[in-house]
């Protein structure tokens, strides 16, 4: 009998957890993020780690940013992640203890570290789970996974991050120590930063929208408040 959670199960699931509808604009957004972290959790080969985690987290929060009404936001994620059944792994815990870690290493250090060239003792438990990750010949890359790398090398440096060729050759170094798919990491990158251009985009328009329907009502009871007041004199 196969009882393997379908796509169906988590939106049920999510849906029937945060109750408040999504705004049109995001709702895309946090359906494809549900529908890719589902497909994960259903492979064979594919293991929660603390890079995914921030993964996860980096991505919702950039695409979610100027979500309305904000409070809503936590309830979406927290949603997102019981969707995909029991045991929900600490995402945003996860995300900001791996965060720390990074923070505390220079760019170079973060850099020979993630690319398994050097041993750092305090990293803990993170360690082992890099490790872990470059000797597993089945790990499971994912894009995810891939933006999880990227935020930390904006931790580590933003002028590595936006320099084209030292971004390459950061990550060329990684995935060579990672044993990670280096065409697919940068062309997921290269998605995830187009996408992230889209988004910010859409939502100038639908601010643009939004600012001329507001002036559209303030002027219509304007006109009304106008007429309903008789001229003095009459």
């Amino acid at each position: 009998m196969n009882n393997v959670r379908t796509v169906s199960d988590t939106k049920r699931t999510f849906y029937s957890t945060h109750t408040r509808p999504i705004n049109s604009i995001y709702r895309r957004v946090v359906e494809e993020l549900m529908v890719e972290m589902h497909l994960l959790s259903v492979n064979v080969d594919f293991r929660y780690d603390p890079i995914y985690a921030l993964g996860v987290v980096t991505s919702f929060d950039r695409f979610m940013q100027a979500y309305v009404p904000e409070e809503d936001k936590l309830s979406i994620f927290n949603a997102l992640c019981q969707a995909l059944g029991d045991g929900s792994p600490p995402y945003r815990q996860d995300a900001e203890k791996l965060e720390a870690f990074a923070r505390s290493l220079s760019p170079q250090e973060l850099l020979a570290w993630l690319s398994l060239s050097s041993f750092h003792p305090e990293a803990g438990d993170l360690q082992e789970c890099l490790q872990s990750i470059g000797h597993n010949s089945k790990f499971k890359y994912s894009r995810l996974f891939g933006i999880g790398l990227f935020t930390l090398l904006e931790l580590a440096s933003t002028e590595l991050s936006k320099d084209e060729k030292q971004r390459n050759e950061a990550l060329s170094k990684i995935c060579a120590g990672l044993h990670l798919p280096e065409e697919k990491l940068l062309k997921d990158l290269e998605l995830y930063s187009s996408n992230l251009e889209k988004m910010a985009q859409a939502r100038i328009v639908m601010e643009d929208i939004l600012k001329a329907d507001r002036k559209k009502r303030e002027e219509r009871a304007q006109a009304k408040g106008t007429a309903a007041t008789p001229p003095s004199g009459s």
